[in-house]
């Protein structure tokens, strides 16, 4: 019996397929709208799927503005940073990050869901989010993405 077409094929970084997706964030819920952003980014929606390997596609997030978070999390929900300073920790509220920064919502979330090491930092790189639902990258010519 010949076991050489069982072995399981790894994907190597100068093999992958990279594609563009837009997703139009408009009325979506956070949570889930990330998992999925984080699912693509990282490749885990293609079979040739390699933990140790940037196998992801590009995605492009428009309608950041326009997310929506369930019960009263625009009020009670906190992001906290730090300066590096003694007594430096800020805290923001939700609604207040939206009005300063309303792509922050979405990448905060996204980038709390991939790996914390040099591969997550990678794979981060290929996410832009934009506020409203203009974007400069018509010309990679991206392919809607629906979230189910």
């Amino acid at each position: 019996m010949n076991f050489q077409s069982y072995k399981t094929k790894s994907a190597k970084k100068e093999e992958v397929v990279r594609k563009w997706h837009i997703i139009d964030a408009e009325g979506e819920a956070v949570g889930r709208l990330s998992t999925k952003i984080a699912d693509v980014l990282r490749g885990k929606h293609k079979p040739s799927f390699t933990p140790h390997v940037d196998t992801g596609d590009f995605v492009i997030v428009i309608n950041a503005e326009k997310v929506r978070f369930s019960g009263n999390k625009w009020e009670q929900k906190e992001y906290i940073s730090h300066t590096g300073y003694p007594g430096g920790q800020r805290r923001i509220i939700a609604s207040e990050l939206l009005k300063k920064k309303p792509f922050a919502i979405i990448e905060k979330a996204v980038r709390g869901m991939l790996p914390k090491n040099k591969l997550g930092r990678a794979v981060f790189k290929k996410l832009y989010v934009y506020a409203g639902s203009q974007h400069p990258h018509a010309a990679q010519k991206p392919q809607e993405l629906k979230i189910k």
